[in-house]
């Protein structure tokens, strides 16, 4: 059985109980996608005017620290969104994402999405709360990791 870009939109946990006018509206900036192991994503201060709606595989999160290997905050797969950045000024990547196995997404292009924005504020708002709970989650993420690598109180 052959599932529609709309189908797969709508069932994304990212899309989950948006009004179904915003959906259409994300659908119509929409594309699929795919990225061979090694592949990036999106790379750290390239313009950033496209997220990821991940279906399958995953994708590791990489900072750039000097004179290291990119070390991966997170790593995430099929559910997840990868990219913020296309939702604020200046729209760059503030990280890299690269594909950890084969990985079929949906390409959303951001800059489409914010002229929709424009017109729609209450689509806005919506994408806002979303990508927000998606940073908020990260972020638990991150100190969580922060706390195993660094352990507790004391533990130094």
């Amino acid at each position: 059985m052959i599932t529609s870009l709309a189908q797969i939109v709508r069932q994304h946990p990212f899309t989950v109980g948006l009004d179904d006018e915003y959906v259409a509206l994300i659908e119509g900036c929409a594309h699929n996608v795919a990225f061979a192991p090694g592949d990036l994503l999106c790379r750290e201060g390239e313009s950033a005017d496209t997220f990821y709606l991940l279906r399958r595989g995953h994708a590791s999160i990489q900072v750039h620290a000097p004179g290291r290997a990119p070390i991966v905050i997170e790593t995430v797969g099929p559910g997840s969104v990868v990219g913020w950045s296309w939702l604020v000024a200046p729209y760059r990547w503030t990280f890299d994402a690269q594909a950890k196995e084969p990985v079929g997404a949906v390409a959303v292009d951001g800059a489409c999405l914010r002229q929709k924005t424009l017109v729609d504020p209450a689509l806005g708002y919506a994408l806002l709360s979303r990508v927000t709970a998606e940073l908020l989650a990260r972020l638990q993420a991150t100190r969580m990791r922060l706390l195993d690598l660094y352990g507790g109180p004391g533990e130094h």
